[in-house]
């Protein structure tokens, strides 16, 4: 008996192994799994080889600059040589201290404050009137687009002939009858900002335009011809649908509005030049920058405020982003998920 036991003990470890070898004969990775590794480590490679250059364009024209001109800024530098005359935060304490910066903050964040009112409205109307089926659309359209193509030089050449004191436009102002509004458009400190802000509107707001429309025309219209059957009159529509649905294309708009402002340098220096900026209240940082940096020789003073002008921007940036485009963006990632 103790045979037949051992024999069936025996039976059964080799009926064990037996399918034990079986059951590892199967455990090869599935084709499938190795297939979506592969794909994945392809899509990675693909990810990589496709972005480097624009990578390494971004690295060697924005943040290597940017962290060579933070180096030079803790020297007091003239531009040749190696830096050797250490000054650690003293230019960057000049700058904070200097009422001249202080002053030409203030002008820069007047004129992001002003370009925003001004344009924001003005493109939503003018692209609510274009959206229509009027005669001479197209037309209309490519002469509000015009001046923003043109270049910063021409249109700085043009309006500072155009809005001196023997200029085209007093000229028309007494061909006219109306010779009493004749004015100094260019040197007098109450006018010129404003004749600056007359400028950048003429100039940019072809841009805010074109964004406009195109967030107007990708509104779906099964929603103002449903709003319009129950009775809303159009500027219940505009307010209601239109302008809720037009908010991410207003933020863009208004996001590179704001960029754009804080560093802005062709149109002043072109139109007033360093000098009478700052007299006629039009001085920008950027022009701050080029006046106690390059012109003055003092290149380490330039770099400190070209990272100040950086840091301002990015905080800035960084806080509309925040506070007024999460929304936009929370929206983009849960539609990226879904997808």
């Amino acid at each position: 008996m103790s045979d037949t036991l051992g024999t069936d003990a025996a039976v059964g470890r080799q009926s064990r192994v037996t399918a034990g070898a079986r059951g590892a004969a199967k455990l090869p990775a599935p084709p499938r799994a190795t297939a979506r590794r592969r794909a994945r480590v392809r899509l990675r490679l693909e990810i990589a080889l496709l972005s480097a250059p624009a990578i390494l364009m971004f690295l060697a024209f924005v943040i290597f600059p940017v962290a060579l001109a933070a180096y030079y800024g803790f020297y007091r530098w003239h531009g040749y040589g190696a830096p050797t005359d250490w000054v650690g935060l003293g230019n960057y304490r000049l700058i904070l201290t200097d009422p001249a910066f202080q002053q030409v903050l203030k002008h820069s964040f007047m004129i992001m404050g002003l370009s925003l009112v001004i344009q924001g409205p003005l493109a939503i109307g003018l692209a609510l009137l274009l959206n229509q089926k009027i005669r001479g659309r197209s037309a209309i359209r490519v002469l509000i687009f015009v001046p923003y193509i043109i270049s910063e030089v021409i249109v700085g050449t043009g309006w500072s002939l155009m809005a001196q004191s023997d200029g085209a436009i007093n000229d028309l102002l007494r061909h006219i009858g109306l010779g009493a509004l004749q004015a100094d458009w260019l040197s007098d400190p109450k006018l010129a900002i404003w004749t600056l802000m007359a400028i950048i509107s003429w100039k940019y707001i072809g841009f805010a335009v074109i964004l406009m429309l195109a967030g107007l025309q990708s509104i779906p219209q099964e929603l103002f011809e449903a709003a319009a059957i129950d009775g809303a009159s159009y500027w219940q529509i505009q307010r209601r649908i239109t302008l809720p649905l037009l908010g991410p294309t207003i933020r863009i708009w208004a996001f590179l509005s704001i960029i754009g402002s804080l560093q802005l340098f062709d149109l002043v220096y072109i139109i007033w030049g360093q000098y009478v900026s700052g007299t006629a209240g039009t001085s920008t940082m950027a022009i701050y920058m080029v006046a106690q940096g390059r012109n003055a020789g003092n290149y380490g003073y330039g770099s400190a405020i070209a990272v100040v002008m950086f840091l301002i921007s990015l905080v800035v940036a960084l806080v509309y982003q925040r506070f007024v485009l999460r929304r936009d963006l929370r929206g983009a990632v849960a539609e990226g998920a879904v997808r």
